[in-house]
């Protein structure tokens, strides 16, 4: 069994209007392609700009609010969707995938609660996810605004994966940030994405906490960035020490030496990313086959503990003969 837990279904309005990439993908090809390489399961969940936000901003880049919406409830439209295309449209596929359903832990948080407890009487779903950067949402409203969300996770007993970031100008989704609401909350299970960036503070400090754990989604992307010292990766002062110009070398000592906390995710399709900002093209390209070259090579037996048994871990299924 080998699950890529960090994966997007499904289209990004925003990402097309304003002419960045990636904005789309769906189950078909994802599986095509992923299980071509080897995966076996997916952890998936919509993307992240939502028919609630006003839409006519997009075409600009703007993020806007309160008008110009195609729905009234962040994610109501998108989560279901979701589990529409995964269980009703496709169930032979859908029945490899891991469903997380999404949420803006600052906006309209009682109605989206009341959308998600809808979905949970018809449909099958394993946790929480939180993209917060992009929809300018302050991921600590998740222990105010959000703590609805907190309470349906342990009422569920499902965790969050949580998009983190280092970078000074995101105010949105601090890795440190998330690290303090799974401190605040030990009966709820997290996962900070993006290896933290590979900050080593908050790496350390995920792994000293018993419900905590940590995804390397978009790995290759972010060994370039750590090469070329870009400023969404920590600083060289709190990087984690490793050969960022080979990502499977990283793979295997972020392996090493976080044994049980790090899980495997490609990130897909956001394994790349591709824009133009301020009037220059920006490019960090990746592939599905570069995400699993890096994967292999940090061994079998790693490659075992970081796909499944840290995952299943995370995951906690209530019944895993669904993976069967």
């Amino acid at each position: 069994m080998l699950i890529d837990c960090h994966n997007h279904l499904g289209a990004d309005l925003l990402f097309y209007l304003h002419g960045d990439f990636p904005y789309s993908q769906q189950l078909v090809q994802m599986q095509h392609e992923g299980g071509a390489l080897g995966i076996t399961h997916w952890v998936a969940f919509p993307f992240v700009s939502y028919a609630a936000m006003d839409v006519t901003k997009f075409r600009s880049g703007e993020i806007g609010f309160g008008q110009g919406g195609l729905e009234m409830v962040p994610y109501a439209f998108e989560n279901k969707r979701l589990l529409d295309e995964c269980q009703k449209l496709f169930p032979e596929g859908g029945k490899r995938i891991l469903p997380f359903v999404m949420v803006d832990p600052m906006r309209n948080t009682d109605a989206q609660a009341r959308e998600l407890v809808k979905l949970r009487g018809e449909y099958r779903f394993h946790g929480i996810k939180i993209q917060s950067t992009i929809i300018q949402s302050f991921i600590k409203c998740l222990a105010h605004e959000g703590k609805v969300f907190l309470d349906l996770a342990r009422e569920w007993d499902v965790p969050f994966i949580i998009h983190s970031s280092v970078a000074k100008d995101d105010l949105w989704a601090q890795a440190h940030d998330i690290i303090d609401i799974a401190e605040a909350n030990p009966d709820i299970r997290f996962c900070a994405a993006h290896s933290c960036r590979y900050d080593k503070e908050c790496l350390d400090r995920i792994q000293a906490l018993p419900n905590a754990w940590f995804d390397n989604s978009a790995h290759c992307i972010h060994c370039v960035g750590a090469v070329n010292d870009l400023p969404y990766i920590a600083p060289r002062e709190r990087r984690f020490d490793s050969d960022y110009t080979d990502p499977g070398r990283v793979t295997a000592d972020l392996a090493a030496a976080y044994p049980d906390k790090f899980i495997w995710g490609s990130d897909s399709p956001f394994y790349s990313y591709a824009a133009e900002i301020s009037g220059k093209v920006v490019k960090l390209i990746s592939t599905y086959e570069a995400e699993m070259k890096a994967l292999r090579a940090a061994g079998d037996e790693a490659v075992q503990r970081i796909t499944c048994t840290n995952t299943l871990k995370y995951l906690k299924l209530a019944d895993e003969s669904i993976l069967s």
